[in-house]
């Protein structure tokens, strides 16, 4: 099998499904005690946050592009950037390296197209459900996102940071995304995006009519098939 390399720890709470996910997946397909070979960097998310709200993505950029190249000299063989926020440096962090780096959001995407899907509702950060970074990857496999209002927005953004990220899973929280997702299906989403791996937390198959793609699950089982090969 081939080491991945994990960048994680934004938040240790999704990189922690990310490890048993992934090993999860090496077992049910490869059988007997086998697990997956893999290289750890955990960031301390507090900066990051504080890099993200500042506006300071050249440095952050600069940051995550050196783990990456520290992985890749320690025997990865590819890299997987345990967030969905942070792949707006997919591009400068790909540069910085010469093995594969697998993209959340085309796993997710190429899963959504696999069932035939068209049009997705995506929850997320603000970044992730705001800026283009993420809906343009989206687009490119030829899905069209649709996003909450501004007020939901916010509402879905502070429950990821306050709460998900610090391990929190309240009913309250549990309901704002129900709603969320319901106003997105009323308005034509043909399935759902749990854009930002720790929302597997809080909601999942059951609290929607549509399917739902838990990014972190895919984003897992596409890396431990590469470390397969």
């Amino acid at each position: 099998m081939q080491t991945i390399g994990l960048i994680g720890g934004m938040s240790w709470e999704s990189t922690a499904f990310y490890y048993r996910l992934i090993n999860e997946r090496v077992r049910d397909r490869v059988g007997k005690l086998h697990s997956a070979p893999l290289l750890l960097y955990s960031y301390d998310f507090q900066e990051i946050k504080e890099m993200q709200y500042a506006g300071r993505w050249r440095e952050a950029a600069t940051s995550l592009s050196e783990i990456a190249r520290r992985l890749e000299s320690a025997g990865a063989r590819a890299i997987v950037l345990c967030t969905n926020t942070m792949h707006k440096l997919a591009p400068e962090i790909m540069a910085s390296v010469t093995v594969p780096f697998i993209h959340i959001g085309d796993a997710t995407a190429e899963r959504i197209r696999a069932k035939g899907y068209r049009r997705v509702g995506l929850l997320g950060t603000r970044f992730t459900m705001e800026e283009d970074f993420y809906i343009d990857r989206l687009r490119a496999h030829d899905l069209d996102a649709m996003i909450p209002p501004a007020d939901e927005r916010a509402e879905v953004n502070r429950i990821i940071y306050d709460e998900l990220c610090l391990g929190t899973v309240a009913a309250p929280s549990r309901r704002c995304y129900q709603g969320a997702m319901a106003a997105l299906v009323e308005r034509g989403a043909e399935c759902i995006i749990l854009g930002c791996t720790e929302i597997t937390m809080l909601v999942g198959p059951d609290d929607t009519s549509v399917e739902t793609f838990d990014t972190t699950a895919i984003h897992a089982e596409t890396a431990a098939d590469f470390a397969i090969g």
